[in-house]
């Protein structure tokens, strides 16, 4: 991933991870894996858990512990009302600054013509 790419995704991720959980409930690696679906295959595990770690205690996500098969409990996430309300303001946001890029990006365009 370009570096261009990977600082923009820093700063969506957060709503990219919420937006996941608010179709099920997941653990680190289904997230990750999910991600690595839907085309962010340089994304880094670790970086999926630091996150974890960062809405969880801002008590975005509900977690609960469920024995896996190998190893540890599993940490299963699942979006709460306050996640919801966050995800919401993320979409908000999103839609705000890709109307306003497009409207930039078409302006520059027909200005090149």
């Amino acid at each position: 991933m370009g570096n261009q790419m990977t600082e923009m995704l820093k700063g969506t991720l957060e709503g990219i991870v919420l937006a996941v959980l608010a179709t099920q409930p997941a653990y680190g690696y289904e997230i990750t894996a999910r991600l690595r679906e839907q085309g962010f295959s340089d994304l880094v595990e670790g970086t999926v858990y630091a996150l974890l770690v960062r809405i969880e205690q801002r008590g975005f996500v509900n977690v609960e512990k469920v024995p896996s098969e190998k190893g540890p409990p599993r940490k299963v996430y699942s979006l709460n009302a306050r996640g919801r309300d966050q995800l919401d303001e993320f979409w908000r946001t999103w839609s705000f600054l890709s109307e306003r890029i497009g409207t930039l990006h078409t302006e520059i365009a027909e200005g090149e013509n």
